[in-house]
């Protein structure tokens, strides 16, 4: 990088963080990273191919932070194409400017940076962050976040010998460019050509000492896959769902779902020497699978032994699993107060949205949809617009909040909500594949899923008491899920398929919750150093 490039970036960034102190808590700490993503040659699965690095790391450095820490991330793009960076489960409170996607943020373009001022309001838990434009997720720029409790918040076990970031998800072998170039021509992508633990298509390798207790912070990255996890005569332990502590269950293997996040403690409590990590593809006919290692650091031998196989197709024994992930009522959350002091159950939703996905063709090309409408991005990023009141750029209500039923068509789909409203949402997925549902902004409790259409009677089999809080969930196959929000954050939210064809073509909306208060306390202004594109190009922010 040029050193005159070098200097200007360093001093927005400067003047970006002395400006913008005033509006994130000033009084918590602060933790500061400088990003340069950049291409680079990778080889995953053995052969080269053009990834996207952070640091010169695939995947990317991880964000270590504690509850209510300000994170200061200046991302420098040295790329030659447009790049943003989304933060997959960071709630970004009142400040929906922050959140990395399409219809929040601006592109940085290429050779520039930009600042992102992100708090970790209120929050606990195991997350990542993902390149969000086009077809980037599939080229890497990807890493863990991990939001660690304050010191006098008592977690609900014991501190762990360590804490590994355990990034998998599905692969392919061609570059990020071929896969989009695939989709833009309207077809659909291939089965994906294998699997990535941390990046590695093998020889991914995590050591332990003998007798003592590890945290495995499990993110499935992928593109499209379901997948288990398991480790050769070793038990997991639940304890932490992207930011809830759950009542502590111990499993064989898990699944993650694409998108979601999972915290498992894992003793070494077995004979000295290596153990196989096994990481496989779900209900799919073809089944591909990785391995790693768990190496006791008194290892008397390398892996032996058949690889332990785990379900395939299976959807009864998924269910069964997530049914059995629950709330732990008496931890704590980010606050001293225990989780299940929040009584969601007792609470009345003033709104039932229904969401069925769909697919089809659409002047010849393959899309996706959400009740019948197939997202297409606006011109200008949508939250900008609406600050700055540019009309026809999107249309609240320009997506039923129940199925049509009729053929699919291309707008830009946003559904209008109020804030503070308490609302269910019930997914419901036609197809015989099974779909992750991702909210920014938000976690939710997941009260219900099962087989078959949802009616209002299927609220009989609501657990209305310790559901689990998170941000993603899955919905099986010609099944439904059904959740409920507290609407307590004003924004404009992305809502996605995190199958990534899908969303890439269409199956996605944006949440605009609102309210007519202009007090800090409901929203934070637009940043003084967002950057401004589309129609807003030219127009003002806040003065430095």
């Amino acid at each position: 990088m040029p050193l005159k490039m070098v200097r200007g970036a360093a001093l927005a960034f400067l003047l970006a963080c002395i400006a913008l102190f005033a509006i994130v808590g000033a009084d918590d700490p602060y933790r500061f990273f400088n990003w340069n993503v950049t291409y680079g040659t990778i080889y995953p699965l053995g052969v080269p191919q053009q990834g996207i690095l952070i640091n010169g790391k695939f995947p990317g450095p991880d964000i270590y932070s504690v509850t209510n820490d300000n994170l200061i991330i200046n991302v420098f793009n040295s790329l030659d194409e447009p790049f943003l960076i989304s933060w997959n489960g960071v709630q970004n409170r009142k400040n929906s400017y922050e959140d990395g996607v399409w219809g929040t943020t601006c592109p940085i373009p290429p050779g520039k940076n930009f600042t992102y001022i992100l708090q970790v309001k209120d929050q606990i838990g195991s997350f990542y962050y993902f390149p969000s434009l086009g077809f980037h997720k599939a080229a890497g720029g990807f890493g863990g976040i991990r939001i660690l409790s304050r010191p006098l918040i008592p977690v609900p076990f014991d501190t762990p010998a360590n804490d590994y970031t355990v990034l998998i998800g599905d692969w392919y072998k061609k570059n990020h460019t071929a896969l989009k170039r695939i989709l833009d021509n309207g077809h659909k992508l291939p089965f994906p050509d294998g699997v990535l633990i941390d990046g590695r298509g093998s020889g991914a390798s995590f050591t332990v000492q003998q007798g003592k207790t590890y945290r495995l912070r499990i993110s499935n990255v992928g593109l499209q896959n379901s997948l288990n996890f398991r480790i050769q005569g070793h038990k997991l332990t639940l304890v932490e769902v992207e930011g809830t502590h759950t009542l502590q269950t111990t499993y064989s293997s898990l699944d993650v779902h694409v998108g979601q996040s999972y915290s498992v403690l894992v003793t070494a409590d077995q004979p000295p020497k290596d153990y196989y990590i096994v990481v496989s593809t779900r209900f799919t006919s073809q089944v591909l699978t990785t391995t790693g290692v768990l190496h006791y650091s008194n290892s008397a031998g390398p892996v032996s032994g058949p690889i332990p196989g785990g379900p395939t197709i299976q959807i009864d024994w998924s269910l069964s699993q997530a049914r059995s992930v629950r709330m732990n009522l008496t931890a704590s959350g980010p606050r001293p107060n225990p989780q299940g002091s929040y009584h969601y159950g007792l609470i009345n939703t003033t709104r039932t949205i229904v969401l069925q996905n769909s697919a089809g063709q659409v002047n010849g090309k393959q899309r996706y949809a959400v009740n019948s409408v197939s997202f297409v991005p606006a011109d200008t990023p949508l939250k900008i617009a609406d600050y700055f009141q540019i009309g026809g750029v999107f249309r609240v209500g320009s997506i039923s909040d129940r199925p049509t039923g009729g053929g699919i068509y291309l707008d830009t789909s946003v559904l209008g909500a109020n804030y503070r409203a308490f609302i269910e949402i019930v997914f419901q997925n036609p197809d015989n594949i099974v779909l992750s549902w991702h909210l920014d902004g938000y976690s939710f409790f997941v009260v219900g899923m099962d087989g078959g259409t949802w009616s209002p009677a299927s609220r009989s089999q609501y657990n209305l008491r310790d559901a689990i809080f998170r941000s993603t969930t899955q919905v099986y196959p010609k099944s439904w899920t059904a959740i409920y929000i507290a609407l307590d954050n004003v924004g404009m939210w992305n809502l996605r398929s995190e199958f990534w064809a899908h969303q890439y073509l269409g199956q996605q909306l944006y949440l605009r919750v609102y309210t007519t208060s202009t007090s800090l306390r409901d929203e934070y202004p637009i940043p003084k150093n967002a950057l401004l594109c589309g129609r807003a190009q030219g127009r003002h922010t806040r003065p430095l």
